[in-house]
């Protein structure tokens, strides 16, 4: 039984997976404050060209620069693993595989799509790039990409996740990225925050609020999101693409694949690349794993919102929470967004994606039992997947049936370590989020036509 599945260095996918092209109905246009759509050109204030036609495409496949391959080769293609110790210690008949993204230089999924960013940049003439990030992989990510590409990057890094994870700010200053807690007095955005909550522990809502504000203030910078745009989650379909051929190199093929969702491009990237099988008859169910402390996908509404907190954006058709939205500071501070990509939403209410919201304590549990049955401790993201992937496990047993469950490990928790601490000296609490809050939170979306 093999243990690691490998792919040459030469069959890394040479194109990305538009998901676009094999949706039942069109993606609903981005719209401005108006009501009316945002044409495709208003988005080159902070994207370059080549960003925003694969924001708009409907084209199936869409070749992968080669010297975007040469950098991705640095640690692509991720092996896939049989978890067959943690199936051991489940008892269960189900065959458990999963993605290790946590073997990149960031140690995580992230760079799949910063790489492309930085690359699509550079070849743009941009010399700087703004961005935010939650827990930091994002962050240290983009910052990687920018030291690839000679590109300057500054970060605004949420406050509660400059708090809790000091190594991710080191990492990001090590490979030359400028790091900041947000919310700051650099911005307007953030002045105003601070006024009104002068204690905030910041959310990913304001932090882009801030990139977004200094990226579209100075003709030398663009701005770089990490998650929920179309081309984002396309640029990390090659993970999904890399899992199904090395499944066909063992004989296998998921029943379940498993992510945990955010903003939505690890679970993207992860899943997409299976919708084509399940929009041509193939019966693989998709489950996007969230917390419940930010219910999105599973207590949010499917309507258009801000991407940010203060309508910077343009309006975007999610399930969102309210884009004032303030989460708790739990430790998964990559899932601490209001709202989901657009695409993940659209699958999610037509119903060929579904959603589990998993509590904090069941996730670093899961986390454990990973880390002590198949030695990687995962980041907090990540043990959301496995939750999930464990309850699903636990059910085949109760079945009998043997299912094949893939997940994606998004990233390891190396810098995680002092939320283990808390959670190991009983510190940590489940939170769920108010149903009052949230209709708080809702009642402030925006309103047009």
């Amino acid at each position: 039984m093999k243990t690691k599945i490998l792919l040459k260095e030469s069959e890394m996918p040479t194109h990305w997976y538009n998901v676009a092209a094999d949706l039942s109905n069109p993606p609903a246009p981005y719209l401005g404050p108006d009501g009316n759509p945002v044409p495709p050109e208003a988005m080159l204030a902070i994207f370059p060209e080549a960003l925003v036609m694969q924001e708009v495409s409907t084209e199936r496949w869409i070749e992968i620069p080669g010297e975007v391959r040469e950098a991705l080769s640095l640690w692509r293609p991720s092996p896939l693993f049989r978890a067959h110790r943690l199936e051991q210690a489940l008892k269960t008949p189900a065959k458990i595989y999963y993605k290790n993204e946590a073997v990149s230089p960031a140690g995580s999924h992230k760079p799949n799509t910063a790489v492309a960013q930085a690359y699509y940049n550079k070849q743009a003439g941009i010399k700087r790039l703004v961005t935010e990030t939650g827990a930091g992989q994002w962050g240290c990510s983009l910052a990687l990409a920018g030291q690839m590409f000679g590109i300057d990057v500054r970060v605004f890094m949420v406050k509660i996740s400059y708090q809790q994870k000091p190594y991710r700010r080191s990492m990001m200053q090590t490979w030359g990225a400028e790091v900041f807690a947000s919310p700051t007095n650099m911005t307007e955005t953030g002045r105003r925050i601070l006024a009104e909550h002068p204690d905030s522990n910041g959310s990913l809502g304001i932090a882009i609020s801030e990139a977004v504000e200094e990226a579209a203030g100075r003709a030398d910078s663009n701005y770089a999101l990490g998650s929920v745009l179309n081309h984002v989650c396309l640029h990390q379909t090659i993970i999904g693409q890399e899992a199904k051929k090395q499944l066909e190199m063992v004989g296998d093929y998921p029943d379940v694949v498993i992510a945990c969702c955010g903003g939505g491009s690890n679970f993207a990237g992860l899943a997409f690349p299976f919708v084509a099988d399940k929009a041509a008859g193939k019966n693989v169910q998709l489950i996007a794993a969230e917390p419940t402390s930010c219910p999105t996908l599973t207590k949010g509404v499917y309507t258009y919102d801000w991407g940010d907190a203060v309508g910077l954006t343009p309006l975007m058709k999610m399930y969102t929470l309210g884009h004032d939205f303030m989460p708790p500071g739990i430790h998964a501070g990559g899932l601490r967004y209001h709202g989901d990509s657009a695409l993940v939403s659209q699958l999610h209410k037509e119903g060929v994606v579904d959603a589990v919201a998993v509590p904090q304590l069941e996730t670093f549990e899961a986390g454990v039992l990973f880390a002590r049955t198949e030695g990687i401790i995962p980041a907090p993201e990540s043990t959301h997947a496995i939750a999930a992937t464990i309850r699903e496990a636990k059910r085949c047993t109760e079945t009998g049936e043997p299912k094949t469950l893939l997940f994606n490990l998004s990233g390891h928790g190396h810098f995680d370590m002092a939320s283990y601490d808390r959670y190991f000296a009983g510190e940590l609490e489940d939170f769920e989020y108010p149903e009052e809050a949230i209709k708080e939170s809702l009642a402030h979306l925006p309103k047009f036509g």
